[in-house]
Protein backbone atom coordinates (compact mmCIF):
# COMPACT_ATOMS: atom_id res chain seq x y z
CA UNK A 1 0.00 0.00 0.00
CA UNK A 2 1.56 3.70 -0.68
CA UNK A 3 2.21 5.54 2.24
CA UNK A 4 0.78 9.08 2.60
CA UNK A 5 4.02 10.44 1.67
CA UNK A 6 4.16 8.79 -1.73
CA UNK A 7 0.49 9.99 -2.35
CA UNK A 8 1.28 13.52 -1.69
CA UNK A 9 -0.52 13.62 1.45
CA UNK A 10 2.00 13.24 4.59
CA UNK A 11 1.45 13.39 7.88
CA UNK A 12 3.48 16.44 9.61
CA UNK A 13 3.60 16.93 13.15
CA UNK A 14 4.59 20.22 14.11
CA UNK A 15 5.26 21.63 18.22
CA UNK A 16 4.98 25.19 19.27
CA UNK A 17 5.78 27.22 22.52
CA UNK A 18 4.31 30.31 23.13
CA UNK A 19 2.73 33.04 21.02
CA UNK A 20 5.95 33.33 18.94
CA UNK A 21 5.70 30.11 18.01
CA UNK A 22 2.72 29.42 17.25
CA UNK A 23 2.71 32.26 14.40
CA UNK A 24 6.01 30.59 12.87
CA UNK A 25 3.58 27.39 12.65
CA UNK A 26 1.05 28.89 11.31
CA UNK A 27 3.33 30.57 8.54
CA UNK A 28 5.01 27.46 7.74
CA UNK A 29 2.11 25.31 7.58
CA UNK A 30 0.69 27.48 4.97
CA UNK A 31 3.55 27.64 2.81
CA UNK A 32 3.90 23.43 3.78
CA UNK A 33 0.32 23.23 2.32
CA UNK A 34 0.72 25.02 -0.90
CA UNK A 35 3.43 22.31 -1.57
CA UNK A 36 1.44 19.56 0.20
CA UNK A 37 -2.20 20.44 -0.53
CA UNK A 38 -3.81 17.08 0.83
CA UNK A 39 -1.28 16.93 4.00
CA UNK A 40 -2.13 16.40 7.53
CA UNK A 41 -0.57 18.62 10.43
CA UNK A 42 -0.86 17.43 14.40
CA UNK A 43 0.66 17.97 17.14
CA UNK A 44 0.78 21.15 19.64
CA UNK A 45 0.08 24.84 18.27
CA UNK A 46 -2.28 27.68 19.35
CA UNK A 47 -5.09 29.38 17.44
CA UNK A 48 -2.87 30.89 14.61
CA UNK A 49 -2.42 27.73 13.76
CA UNK A 50 -5.26 26.15 14.38
CA UNK A 51 -7.00 28.26 12.15
CA UNK A 52 -4.51 26.87 9.16
CA UNK A 53 -6.06 23.45 9.87
CA UNK A 54 -3.88 22.31 12.67
CA UNK A 55 -4.66 19.47 15.01
CA UNK A 56 -3.72 20.29 18.44
CA UNK A 57 -3.38 17.64 20.69
CA UNK A 58 -2.61 19.66 24.03
CA UNK A 59 -2.95 23.03 25.09
CA UNK A 60 0.59 24.89 23.61
CA UNK A 61 -0.07 27.21 27.03
CA UNK A 62 1.05 23.92 28.80
CA UNK A 63 5.18 24.80 27.43
CA UNK A 64 5.10 28.53 28.08
CA UNK A 65 7.64 29.03 30.59
CA UNK A 66 10.53 30.58 30.63
CA UNK A 67 13.66 31.15 32.81
CA UNK A 68 15.54 28.16 34.90
CA UNK A 69 13.31 28.57 38.06
CA UNK A 70 10.01 28.87 36.64
CA UNK A 71 11.20 25.33 34.35
CA UNK A 72 12.46 23.38 37.46
CA UNK A 73 9.15 24.30 38.93
CA UNK A 74 7.18 22.86 36.57
CA UNK A 75 9.64 19.75 35.77
CA UNK A 76 7.28 16.57 36.46
CA UNK A 77 4.64 18.45 34.82
CA UNK A 78 6.71 18.62 31.41
CA UNK A 79 8.10 15.09 31.48
CA UNK A 80 5.05 13.61 31.68
CA UNK A 81 3.50 15.53 29.00
CA UNK A 82 6.42 14.89 26.89
CA UNK A 83 6.47 11.33 27.52
CA UNK A 84 2.43 11.04 26.76
CA UNK A 85 3.61 13.22 23.14
CA UNK A 86 6.46 10.98 22.04
CA UNK A 87 4.27 8.01 22.54
CA UNK A 88 1.47 9.12 20.41
CA UNK A 89 3.76 10.57 17.31
CA UNK A 90 5.34 6.84 17.60
CA UNK A 91 2.33 5.64 17.49
CA UNK A 92 0.92 8.53 14.54
CA UNK A 93 4.46 7.68 12.11
CA UNK A 94 4.25 11.35 11.31
CA UNK A 95 6.84 11.97 7.78
CA UNK A 96 8.77 14.72 10.08
CA UNK A 97 8.44 16.15 13.12
CA UNK A 98 9.44 19.72 13.35
CA UNK A 99 10.11 21.11 16.62
CA UNK A 100 9.51 25.04 16.57
CA UNK A 101 11.43 27.00 19.35
CA UNK A 102 11.15 25.97 22.82
CA UNK A 103 14.38 23.60 22.67
CA UNK A 104 14.22 22.31 26.24
CA UNK A 105 11.21 20.85 25.39
CA UNK A 106 11.52 20.03 21.86
CA UNK A 107 15.28 18.55 21.33
CA UNK A 108 14.34 16.33 24.09
CA UNK A 109 11.03 15.20 22.05
CA UNK A 110 13.39 15.34 18.94
CA UNK A 111 16.06 12.67 20.08
CA UNK A 112 13.85 9.84 21.26
CA UNK A 113 11.92 10.56 17.65
CA UNK A 114 15.06 10.67 15.83
CA UNK A 115 16.46 7.40 17.83
CA UNK A 116 13.18 5.66 16.68
CA UNK A 117 13.70 6.03 13.13
CA UNK A 118 11.31 9.05 12.60
CA UNK A 119 12.63 12.40 10.40
CA UNK A 120 12.93 15.61 13.06
CA UNK A 121 13.56 18.93 11.89
CA UNK A 122 14.18 22.18 14.56
CA UNK A 123 13.03 25.57 13.49
CA UNK A 124 14.55 28.21 15.46
CA UNK A 125 18.25 27.46 16.26
CA UNK A 126 18.45 28.05 20.07
CA UNK A 127 21.16 30.83 20.75
CA UNK A 128 24.39 28.54 20.05
CA UNK A 129 26.64 32.30 19.37
CA UNK A 130 25.66 32.85 22.84
CA UNK A 131 24.91 29.65 24.87
CA UNK A 132 27.90 27.15 25.24
CA UNK A 133 28.17 26.73 20.92
CA UNK A 134 29.15 22.95 21.61
CA UNK A 135 25.77 22.51 21.92
CA UNK A 136 25.39 22.51 18.37
CA UNK A 137 26.58 19.23 17.98
CA UNK A 138 23.93 17.89 20.76
CA UNK A 139 21.29 19.24 18.73
CA UNK A 140 22.41 17.55 15.37
CA UNK A 141 21.98 14.35 17.71
CA UNK A 142 18.00 15.27 17.72
CA UNK A 143 17.78 17.30 14.29
CA UNK A 144 17.93 15.53 10.97
CA UNK A 145 18.13 19.51 9.70
CA UNK A 146 18.36 22.88 11.96
CA UNK A 147 16.79 25.89 10.06
CA UNK A 148 18.38 29.02 11.17
CA UNK A 149 16.71 32.47 11.20
CA UNK A 150 20.10 34.09 11.55
CA UNK A 151 22.84 33.93 8.85
CA UNK A 152 25.73 33.14 11.21
CA UNK A 153 24.32 30.10 12.46
CA UNK A 154 24.92 27.12 9.63
CA UNK A 155 28.57 27.82 10.27
CA UNK A 156 28.75 27.21 13.33
CA UNK A 157 26.90 24.19 13.08
CA UNK A 158 28.95 23.08 10.10
CA UNK A 159 31.76 23.26 12.02
CA UNK A 160 30.01 20.15 14.20
CA UNK A 161 28.84 18.38 11.12
CA UNK A 162 25.18 19.09 11.50
CA UNK A 163 23.13 19.77 8.55
CA UNK A 164 21.57 23.70 9.23
CA UNK A 165 20.18 25.91 6.27
CA UNK A 166 19.45 30.02 6.78
CA UNK A 167 15.75 30.34 6.14
CA UNK A 168 15.45 33.86 7.18
CA UNK A 169 13.68 35.57 9.58
CA UNK A 170 9.83 35.75 9.37
CA UNK A 171 9.87 39.07 10.75
CA UNK A 172 11.87 40.77 8.18
CA UNK A 173 9.24 39.73 5.36
CA UNK A 174 6.35 41.69 7.70
CA UNK A 175 8.59 45.19 7.40
CA UNK A 176 9.04 47.34 4.98
CA UNK A 177 13.08 48.35 4.76
CA UNK A 178 11.86 51.99 5.36
CA UNK A 179 9.13 52.55 7.85
CA UNK A 180 6.34 54.82 7.43
CA UNK A 181 6.31 57.11 10.68
CA UNK A 182 3.29 59.22 9.53
CA UNK A 183 0.95 56.50 8.27
CA UNK A 184 1.88 54.53 12.05
CA UNK A 185 1.07 57.50 14.12
CA UNK A 186 -2.67 58.29 11.61
CA UNK A 187 -3.79 54.65 12.65
CA UNK A 188 -3.16 55.26 16.23
CA UNK A 189 -4.49 58.81 16.28
CA UNK A 190 -1.20 60.20 16.81
CA UNK A 191 -0.07 63.87 16.87
CA UNK A 192 2.50 63.82 13.83
CA UNK A 193 4.72 66.39 15.38
CA UNK A 194 4.71 65.16 19.17
CA UNK A 195 7.80 63.29 20.54
CA UNK A 196 6.63 59.58 21.18
CA UNK A 197 7.63 56.49 23.65
CA UNK A 198 6.99 53.03 22.84
CA UNK A 199 7.43 51.34 25.81
CA UNK A 200 7.01 47.27 25.43
CA UNK A 201 7.55 45.89 28.73
CA UNK A 202 7.26 41.98 28.02
CA UNK A 203 5.22 39.02 27.19
CA UNK A 204 4.63 37.17 30.30
CA UNK A 205 3.31 38.27 33.41
CA UNK A 206 6.18 37.23 35.33
CA UNK A 207 8.17 39.97 33.15
CA UNK A 208 5.78 42.36 33.72
CA UNK A 209 5.82 41.25 37.38
CA UNK A 210 9.62 42.31 37.27
CA UNK A 211 9.84 45.25 34.36
CA UNK A 212 6.64 46.72 34.79
CA UNK A 213 7.17 49.37 37.39
CA UNK A 214 11.04 50.42 36.49
CA UNK A 215 9.71 50.79 32.46
CA UNK A 216 7.10 52.87 33.94
CA UNK A 217 8.41 54.76 36.19
CA UNK A 218 11.18 55.52 33.66
CA UNK A 219 8.42 56.40 30.88
CA UNK A 220 7.69 59.15 33.27
CA UNK A 221 10.66 60.55 34.19
CA UNK A 222 11.41 60.89 30.58
CA UNK A 223 7.71 62.61 30.00
CA UNK A 224 8.77 65.09 32.87
CA UNK A 225 11.99 66.39 31.02
CA UNK A 226 10.94 66.01 27.59
CA UNK A 227 7.69 68.29 27.07
CA UNK A 228 4.62 67.12 24.84
CA UNK A 229 5.92 63.37 25.12
CA UNK A 230 3.14 61.01 23.97
CA UNK A 231 3.58 57.69 25.64
CA UNK A 232 2.05 54.70 23.91
CA UNK A 233 1.95 51.05 25.62
CA UNK A 234 0.96 48.09 23.49
CA UNK A 235 -0.08 45.20 25.58
CA UNK A 236 2.04 41.84 24.19
CA UNK A 237 -1.39 40.02 24.40
CA UNK A 238 -5.08 40.08 25.46
CA UNK A 239 -4.10 38.68 29.31
CA UNK A 240 -1.82 41.59 29.80
CA UNK A 241 -4.28 44.06 29.14
CA UNK A 242 -5.72 43.70 33.20
CA UNK A 243 -2.15 43.93 34.40
CA UNK A 244 -1.04 46.45 32.58
CA UNK A 245 -3.89 48.81 33.46
CA UNK A 246 -3.62 48.02 37.38
CA UNK A 247 -0.05 49.42 37.03
CA UNK A 248 -0.68 52.42 35.21
CA UNK A 249 -3.30 53.39 37.94
CA UNK A 250 -0.62 53.60 40.20
CA UNK A 251 1.25 55.56 38.37
CA UNK A 252 1.23 60.16 37.94
CA UNK A 253 1.76 60.45 34.46
CA UNK A 254 2.59 64.31 33.41
CA UNK A 255 1.25 65.11 30.43
CA UNK A 256 -1.21 63.02 28.36
CA UNK A 257 -2.06 59.97 29.76
CA UNK A 258 -0.18 56.92 28.31
CA UNK A 259 -2.08 55.18 25.38
CA UNK A 260 -2.40 51.90 26.02
CA UNK A 261 -3.20 49.26 22.99
CA UNK A 262 -4.79 45.72 22.61
CA UNK A 263 -1.57 44.67 20.56
CA UNK A 264 -0.68 46.87 17.57
CA UNK A 265 3.34 46.42 19.15
CA UNK A 266 4.44 46.88 15.29
CA UNK A 267 2.41 50.35 14.60
CA UNK A 268 3.36 51.31 18.19
CA UNK A 269 7.29 51.21 17.33
CA UNK A 270 6.55 52.69 13.30
CA UNK A 271 4.38 55.57 15.13
CA UNK A 272 7.74 56.09 17.94
CA UNK A 273 10.72 58.11 17.70
CA UNK A 274 12.82 55.98 20.82
CA UNK A 275 10.99 52.06 22.07
CA UNK A 276 11.97 51.25 25.60
CA UNK A 277 11.55 47.23 25.75
CA UNK A 278 12.22 43.70 27.03
CA UNK A 279 14.85 42.19 25.71
CA UNK A 280 13.99 39.32 23.62
CA UNK A 281 12.52 39.12 19.96
CA UNK A 282 10.85 42.68 20.06
CA UNK A 283 14.20 43.84 20.40
CA UNK A 284 14.26 42.25 16.49
CA UNK A 285 11.02 44.00 15.89
CA UNK A 286 12.09 47.23 16.92
CA UNK A 287 15.15 47.03 14.56
CA UNK A 288 12.92 46.15 11.67
CA UNK A 289 11.36 49.06 12.20
CA UNK A 290 14.59 51.29 11.99
CA UNK A 291 13.63 52.66 15.67
CA UNK A 292 16.49 53.60 18.21
CA UNK A 293 15.65 51.46 21.21
CA UNK A 294 16.94 50.94 25.07
CA UNK A 295 16.86 47.52 26.49
CA UNK A 296 16.10 46.58 30.00
CA UNK A 297 15.76 42.73 31.61
CA UNK A 298 15.52 40.92 34.89
CA UNK A 299 15.42 37.67 35.37
CA UNK A 300 14.39 35.48 38.75
CA UNK A 301 17.72 35.92 40.99
CA UNK A 302 18.08 31.94 41.37
CA UNK A 303 18.18 32.06 37.22
CA UNK A 304 20.74 34.67 37.68
CA UNK A 305 22.79 33.01 39.97
CA UNK A 306 22.94 30.16 37.79
CA UNK A 307 23.68 30.93 34.60
CA UNK A 308 26.48 33.17 36.41
CA UNK A 309 27.65 30.43 38.45
CA UNK A 310 27.76 28.16 35.17
CA UNK A 311 29.23 30.73 32.98
CA UNK A 312 26.47 29.42 30.69
CA UNK A 313 27.14 32.92 28.24
CA UNK A 314 29.82 33.62 26.22
CA UNK A 315 29.05 36.90 24.88
CA UNK A 316 28.59 40.62 26.57
CA UNK A 317 25.43 41.53 24.87
CA UNK A 318 22.20 40.30 25.08
CA UNK A 319 19.77 42.41 22.51
CA UNK A 320 19.51 40.59 18.93
CA UNK A 321 20.66 44.31 17.18
CA UNK A 322 24.06 44.16 19.07
CA UNK A 323 24.23 40.13 18.73
CA UNK A 324 23.90 40.57 14.89
CA UNK A 325 25.77 43.73 14.67
CA UNK A 326 29.04 41.67 15.48
CA UNK A 327 28.33 38.47 12.93
CA UNK A 328 27.29 40.64 10.48
CA UNK A 329 30.79 42.71 10.47
CA UNK A 330 30.05 46.00 12.25
CA UNK A 331 32.95 45.06 14.43
CA UNK A 332 33.46 42.93 17.47
CA UNK A 333 33.04 45.70 20.12
CA UNK A 334 30.21 47.15 18.29
CA UNK A 335 27.11 48.08 20.77
CA UNK A 336 24.36 49.71 18.61
CA UNK A 337 21.59 49.42 21.57
CA UNK A 338 21.77 50.30 24.91
CA UNK A 339 21.40 47.68 27.37
CA UNK A 340 20.41 48.18 30.98
CA UNK A 341 20.16 44.22 32.72
CA UNK A 342 19.27 42.81 36.07
CA UNK A 343 20.92 45.26 38.62
CA UNK A 344 21.34 48.23 36.32
CA UNK A 345 17.79 47.80 35.54
CA UNK A 346 16.37 50.66 37.51
CA UNK A 347 13.89 53.54 35.99
CA UNK A 348 16.72 56.24 36.77
CA UNK A 349 19.34 54.93 34.35
CA UNK A 350 16.47 53.50 32.04
CA UNK A 351 15.13 56.81 31.96
CA UNK A 352 18.54 58.68 31.07
CA UNK A 353 19.76 55.97 27.95
CA UNK A 354 16.10 56.76 26.51
CA UNK A 355 16.51 60.86 26.89
CA UNK A 356 20.25 60.54 25.81
CA UNK A 357 18.32 59.06 22.83
CA UNK A 358 15.64 61.32 22.11
CA UNK A 359 18.26 64.20 22.58
CA UNK A 360 20.87 63.03 19.89
CA UNK A 361 19.63 63.33 16.48
CA UNK A 362 22.80 62.19 14.88
CA UNK A 363 22.65 59.09 16.87
CA UNK A 364 19.39 58.10 16.18
CA UNK A 365 20.43 58.92 12.44
CA UNK A 366 23.06 56.40 12.50
CA UNK A 367 21.61 53.76 14.31
CA UNK A 368 18.48 53.55 11.25
CA UNK A 369 21.22 53.54 8.63
CA UNK A 370 22.51 50.59 10.35
CA UNK A 371 19.05 48.55 11.22
CA UNK A 372 18.22 49.06 7.80
CA UNK A 373 21.67 47.29 6.97
CA UNK A 374 20.96 44.51 9.10
CA UNK A 375 17.51 44.29 7.76
CA UNK A 376 18.77 43.26 4.39
CA UNK A 377 21.25 40.66 5.82
CA UNK A 378 17.90 38.70 7.47
CA UNK A 379 17.03 38.78 3.73
CA UNK A 380 20.22 37.93 1.74
CA UNK A 381 20.20 35.19 -0.59
CA UNK A 382 16.62 34.62 -0.48
CA UNK A 383 13.75 33.95 -2.82
CA UNK A 384 10.62 34.02 -1.52
CA UNK A 385 9.49 34.39 2.08
CA UNK A 386 11.15 33.12 5.21
CA UNK A 387 8.15 30.23 5.60
CA UNK A 388 8.59 29.61 2.07
CA UNK A 389 12.38 28.63 2.92
CA UNK A 390 11.65 26.79 5.82
CA UNK A 391 9.18 24.30 3.82
CA UNK A 392 11.48 24.28 1.19
CA UNK A 393 13.96 23.01 3.70
CA UNK A 394 11.66 20.51 5.04
CA UNK A 395 10.17 19.43 1.72
CA UNK A 396 13.54 18.23 0.75
CA UNK A 397 13.48 15.81 3.73
CA UNK A 398 10.60 14.59 2.50
CA UNK A 399 11.16 14.00 -1.20
CA UNK A 400 14.98 12.59 -0.31
CA UNK A 401 15.33 9.07 -1.07
CA UNK A 402 14.70 6.81 1.95
CA UNK A 403 14.76 3.39 3.12
CA UNK A 404 11.70 1.91 2.97
CA UNK A 405 11.79 1.19 7.17
CA UNK A 406 11.67 5.26 7.06
CA UNK A 407 9.18 5.86 4.23
CA UNK A 408 6.41 3.51 5.94
CA UNK A 409 6.88 5.21 9.17
CA UNK A 410 8.09 2.28 11.19
CA UNK A 411 10.42 2.68 13.76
Amino acid sequence: MPTAEATGAPLIALIAGEDSGDQLGADLIAALRARYPDARFVGIGGKRMQAQGFESWYDIRELSLFGLAEVVSHLPRLLKLRKALVARLLAAKPAVVVGIDAPDFNLGVEHRLKQAGLRTVHYVSPSVWAWREHRAEKIGRSADRVLCLFPMEPAIYARHGVDARFTGHPLADRFPLVSDRAAAREALQLPQDAPVLAVLPGSRGSELARLGEPFLDAARRVASALPGLRVVIPAANPRMLGPLRTLLARFRQDGAAPLLLDGHAHEAMQAADVVLLASGTATLEAMLAKRPMVVGYRVSPTSYRIAKLLRMLKTDVYALPNILARACGMGERAVLVPELMQDNCTAAKLADATLALFNDSERRGAIVAAFEQLHRALRAELDGSAADAAAGAIGELLERESSPASLSGEA
